[in-house]
């Protein structure tokens, strides 16, 4: 299993954010994504997620064009309702999913105890634990993660890790754009500034 790149191109707002890029993921590695503001690390990960058209060049997965039904996106917005209960939220993204809520998967971030809280009164760093305890409630192959330890403490970065590292070792593939080196070692980089 790969995650394949052929000559992918990606224009937003009438301007080329990069052009005929290529690379390959196998299974257990990780990308992390260089390069300075503006260069398109974001648009790629939104890009392979299917939520940015690619202006030219294609994806594939597994042989597959439908790359977007193999991957879970953690972006910059925790995409959490405010109005709604941590276990309402999480029970939102499951059935979407088709996943389920597990021990588990509350252990890993440690959201257990805020489970009955409304997502409105939680700190920056519980609302970004909630939104990454999504990666964990359906399998998916490949985690396109985008700053994914912005307003984590040091010991939700190292449960960050340890689930990276989980991902990785059953066959996950990660794309990663992150100044925390911390969080996992990568396979490759891939700097976007030289493109």
């Amino acid at each position: 299993m790969a995650l394949v790149a052929e000559s992918i191109s990606c224009e937003r707002n009438g301007r080329m954010v990069f052009r005929d890029l290529s690379f390959q993921a196998e299974a257990g590695e990780c990308i992390e994504l260089r390069g300075p503001n503006g260069s398109g690390k974001s648009s790629l990960l939104r890009v392979i997620a299917g939520l940015v058209p690619v202006q030219s060049g294609r994806f594939q997965f597994d042989g597959q064009d439908d790359v977007a039904q193999h991957c879970h996106y953690a972006g910059h917005q925790d995409a959490l309702k405010n109005q709604l209960t941590v276990a309402e939220n999480l029970t939102f993204w499951s059935a979407l999913f088709s996943g389920g809520v597990t021990d588990e998967a509350l252990q890993a971030f440690g959201i257990k105890a805020l489970l009955h809280e409304p997502v409105s009164i939680l700190s920056a760093g519980q609302r970004r634990r909630v939104a990454l305890t999504r990666l964990l409630l359906a399998r998916r192959t490949i985690w396109l993660l985008d700053e994914p330890a912005t307003a984590l403490d040091a010991q939700s970065q190292a449960s960050l890790s340890t689930a990276v590292t989980t991902h990785r070792e059953s066959g996950g593939i990660v794309v990663l754009a992150t100044h925390d080196a911390s969080i996992t070692a990568p396979s490759q980089t891939l700097n976007l500034g030289d493109t």
